[in-house]
């Protein structure tokens, strides 16, 4: 059943409605959802925000939400530490969803890619305690949706991180682990990237990290080839006006 969104809610997250124009929960999360999908998340945020005070029950709020609030942080946030504090909300909203249907893609997307980011500046002895956990929640994502192209670029960042373990960190590993995770190759990393090209041929982000791991592996005229590829796509939001900025730099070291 559709229900009304208050206008004092609406107004707590600076979103308005005048009056004999209410809208329904169903048409907020139908704004909100567009917004998301043309990456615009500093416009979503506040969406999401109402939604989730409306109903903090509904897995689709959580789980999107909470993939929301991750790119937020990381996009609009300047201190290491309010990214995360959006980081952690991102996953306590993650793991609700999870927890209320252990069945919803998006929710186990979320949670591991709110990991991703939370473990970006994380000590190498916390990035190994939660690498078991990443890979778990982005295979059970594709398990349930195999179109879901971030979490095949979750599990393409996963291969290629581990990939490049010092020895110490490997020697983490094994403590942690018994030995490497099975996978965990620049081969499996590609892999992984070029299954979110395929879904995602658009989407610049995946494009850069192919080439990001072409070059780790030592491999200069394939990461200029996707850097070229990269870099022929539009800017369309700011996330791939970051994205742009990575790849002028790789250019340099591959030039």
């Amino acid at each position: 059943m559709k229900t009304k969104i208050t206008a004092i809610l609406l107004f707590t997250t600076g979103l308005f409605i005048h009056s004999g124009n209410s809208q329904t929960t169903a048409d907020i999360f139908e704004k909100a959802q567009a917004l998301k999908a043309a990456f615009k998340y500093k416009d979503a945020m506040p969406y999401y925000q109402a939604l989730i005070k409306t109903d903090s029950t509904n897995v689709a709020y959580l789980g999107n939400g909470s993939q929301v609030y991750t790119r937020y942080g990381y996009l609009y946030m300047t201190s290491e530490a309010e990214k995360q504090n959006y980081f952690h909300k991102a996953e306590y909203l993650a793991k609700k969803a999870i927890a209320l249907d252990d069945k919803n893609a998006e929710a186990h997307y979320a949670y591991a890619l709110a990991l991703g980011r939370i473990n970006e500046n994380a000590s190498s002895k916390q990035k190994i305690a939660n690498a078991k956990l990443i890979k778990k929640e982005a295979d059970r994502s594709v398990e349930l949706n195999p179109k879901q192209a971030g979490a095949y670029h979750i599990l393409g960042r996963w291969h290629a991180t581990i990939a490049g373990f010092n020895a110490i960190e490997k020697a983490m590993i094994n403590t942690f682990f018994g030995g490497v995770p099975p996978g965990g190759s620049y081969e499996d990393a590609i892999k992984a990237f070029q299954t979110a090209i395929s879904l995602e041929p658009r989407n610049m982000i995946h494009q850069y990290e192919i080439a990001n791991t072409y070059y780790a592996m030592g491999n200069k005229i394939y990461a200029k080839v996707w850097l070229d590829k990269a870099m022929a796509l539009p800017v369309v939001s700011d996330d791939d006006k970051i994205t742009m900025d990575k790849c002028k730099e790789l250019k340099k070291k591959v030039a």
